[in-house]
This record gives C-alpha cells, sequence and structure tokens, in this order.
C-alpha cells in the first residue's frame, strides 16, 4: 500500500486502527510534520481517512489499538489546534468506555473471579485507557481510578485454597480456552501482559501522578518477575508467560530466551522494569534491567530469532525499545549498542524488503517511524507512548 495517498475502499474498521490501520499510518505522517520533513496536507488526508467511517465508542470493544481512544491518542498527538472540538467530543467517549470498563473489572474482582487480557492489557484492556488519559492529560481523577485498579490487580486471588497472581487468566495466551492451556497463565509481555501494568504504573509515578498503594504494587510485580527470571546479568531473560504447571511446581520449562520483541520479550520487559527501579530509587535493579537488554542485543542466537522488521515483533521494536532504554541508562553501553542495532536493521529493509504491510505494529509505518527517531532526541507526537516506552 501506498504510503502517501489513503486507499479509498479500505474494509469498515480500518481507519480506527492503531495497530494496523490509518490512525497509526497518521502518527508517521505527524512525526514527519513535525520534523521539517512532510506536508500537512498529506498528514491531514490521513486523518480524514482516520474519521472517515463512525468511530465505534463500544466499550466492550474500544481500547488504545481500536475505536475512540486510539483516534483520540492520534489526533492529540498532531498537535493541532484545529481537532481541539473534536478531541472534546471523543474526550467524553472515552471517559464513559473507561469508566464502564472499571466498572466491569471490579465487579469481576468482587466475585473472586479471574481476568481476561482483555480486561487490563496495554492493547485492549484498561492499561491502554490508562495510556491514553495519560498522554491526552485529561481527566485525572480518572487516571487515578485506572491506576487504582492495577493496584488492585495485583493483590492475588485465592481459589480452592491455592493462591494466584491478580492477573492471573483461565485462558491461553491467545484469550480463549485451550486444553493446550489447562489452568490458564500468567502473561509477562508488555502488550498483553503484566509489565504493561508495570511500566504505567512507573511512568505515572515519574510524573507525579499516584494513588494509594501504587509503589507497593510496582515493587510486587518486579519481585514477581524476580521469581520467573532466568540467568543474571548479561544473561539474565524471563519466559513471556507462565503455565499453571510451571507455577505448580515453580520451575520454568522454557530451555532459553524467546524472540527479542517488543511485545513479549527481553526489550519490552526490561524497559518496564527500568522504568520501575528508577521509580522505586533502586539503582541495582536499574543496572539489571539495563544488563539483560545489553546481554540480549549482544546474544546473536537471540537476534538470529528475529525474522521480521517491524516494530512489535522484530528488528525496529529492538532498536527503538534500545533507544529509549539508553536514555535513561545509567551508563552509555546500551547507547554504544545503537549504531549497530540501526545497521542491522537497515541491511535487513535492503535483504528482505520493506513490508508489504502499512501499518504501525506489523508494518512499514513502524519500521520508519522508529529509524526517524534515531535522527532526533525529540518525537514531538509522542508516538511511542502507545508502546509505554516513552517513560
Amino acid at each position: 500500500m501506498n504510503l502517501e495517498v489513503p486507499p479509498g475502499g479500505a474494509a469498515p474498521g480500518w481507519g480506527q486502527s492503531l495497530s494496523a490501520g490509518a490512525a497509526g499510518i497518521t502518527l508517521l505522517h505527524l512525526e514527519n510534520v513535525h520534523a521539517g520533513a512532510g506536508d500537512w496536507s498529506v498528514a491531514h488526508q490521513w486523518v480524514r481517512a482516520m474519521i472517515r467511517d463512525s468511530v465505534t465508542a463500544d466499550p466492550d470493544t474500544a481500547g488504545l489499538f481500536r475505536g475512540v481512544p486510539a483516534v483520540a491518542f492520534t489526533l492529540h498527538s498532531a498537535r493541532q489546534p484545529a481537532y481541539a472540538e473534536v478531541l472534546r467530543a471523543l474526550d467524553e467517549h472515552l471517559a464513559t468506555i473507561t469508566r464502564h470498563r472499571l466498572c466491569q473489572a471490579h465487579d469481576r474482582i468482587d466475585r473472586g473471579q479471574r481476568p481476561r487480557l482483555r480486561e487490563f492489557d496495554l492493547m485492549s484492556g484498561l492499561t491502554g485507557l490508562g495510556v491514553g488519559l495519560l498522554h491526552r492529560d485529561r481527566h485525572p481523577e480518572l487516571l487515578r481510578d485506572v491506576l487504582a485498579y492495577l493496584v488492585r490487580l495485583t493483590e492475588p486471588i485465592t481459589t480452592n485454597g491455592e493462591h494466584l497472581p491478580g492477573w492471573w487468566s483461565e485462558a491461553s495466551p491467545n484469550g480463549q480456552p485451550s486444553n493446550d492451556w489447562p489452568g490458564g497463565h500468567a502473561n509477562l509481555g508488555i502488550a498483553h501482559g503484566v509489565a504493561g501494568p508495570l511500566a504505567l504504573l512507573a511512568t505515572a509515578s515519574r510524573r507525579g501522578i499516584s494513588v494509594t498503594g501504587q509503589t507497593e504494587a510496582i515493587s510486587h510485580i518486579t519481585t514477581w518477575l524476580d521469581r520467573w527470571c532466568n540467568g543474571s546479568g548479561y544473561d539474565a531473560w524471563w519466559p513471556g508467560m507462565i503455565s499453571r504447571a510451571e507455577w505448580h511446581d515453580q520451575a520454568l520449562r522454557q530451555s532459553g530466551p524467546q524472540r527479542p520483541s517488543w511485545c513479549y520479550g527481553t526489550p519490552g520487559l526490561a524497559r518496564a522494569q527500568q522504568l520501575a527501579a528508577i521509580t522505586l530509587g533502586e539503582p541495582t535493579r536499574q543496572r539489571a534491567a539495563e544488563h539483560a537488554l545489553a546481554g540480549c542485543i549482544s546474544d546473536e542466537r537471540q537476534l538470529a530469532l528475529l525474522s521480521d522488521p517491524s516494530l512489535c515483533h522484530g528488528w525496529a521494536g529492538l532498536l527503538h525499545a534500545t533507544r529509549r532504554t539508553a536514555a535513561d541508562a545509567i551508563d552509555d553501553r546500551l547507547t554504544e549498542h545503537l549504531p549497530a542495532l540501526h545497521a542491522r536493521l537497515t541491511k535487513y529493509l535492503h535483504d528482505n524488503g520493506q513490508s508489504a504491510e502499512p501499518g504501525l505494529l506489523e508494518g512499514a509505518a513502524g519500521v520508519l517511524l522508529a529509524l526517524h527517531a534515531t535522527t532526533t532526541s525529540d518525537l514531538v507526537t509522542r508516538w511511542d507512548a502507545c508502546l509505554l516506552l516513552e517513560g
């Protein structure tokens, strides 16, 4: 797809998708405009494509990457007064969606049931809605309500005498019941797991926004992640998820680190833990997170698992997560890796071509944004807030 001209006959719902559709591609054009490398008329065409069809405000399906929250995130990123009236209307819908989801979540906890991933995660859940509220800097009390819910999410749930983390899901990683995941799982990743709430709690705290129990919740999650860390120093890594059998045995069955991706791998997990360590004032923990990422970058066995250029799963995500982590790092080790990572991404693109997908998470727009970020110290749109990398 041509990233310069919006398609005329896209499928319904495509425009309001931050992950794969016009909302995410619009971020690329907005960032280019603010960097002096883009045409505002082109960016506005993409804005119009984003809102061409009805934008869903259905509280059961809308989230940061779809519907009203996605469109509000993108329009706010434009920093354009012409969109102020539309944003005010979207703000009210965002608040209604968030209140509805909070009510459902607290009712579920009151019943002693375990959550679905989409209740709390970044992609579809309350962590993502909290990111939207933080990015927009509106409804501060509602943002605190989201943080208070995330604090409550860290409290264990007891079933049949067994204590499980409050974020334990009875479903499989794809959100559906599966015989392959008897008893469900605990998800660690930043996109769908507990690293997302951790990063939001820490980021809000760094900006002076806190609720009762927030520091304790951050500490509780980091301690839990410590329990499931394999190795130490530059050899440290975390699994993307824990099965019920692994929880019962308190032992990992995964033999080695997974793909070093933003969504589930060391890049996202290390950044979340670095943000938490900075918030907690724990330099030893901060160094451990930074060393784990540096070790991942230096391990050709892990790098060989990357098979695409994307933000979500591939080289662009590793590059950008490293860039953001390096900016807050105690020493320059991660910064020294950035030129080589940039070269690896550009070589991949030279050898394999750009993704056929145009979108933000798995397509060309995200790759181009990551490459652009290596040339500037100021991302005006703060587009990577949706990845919880901004800090």
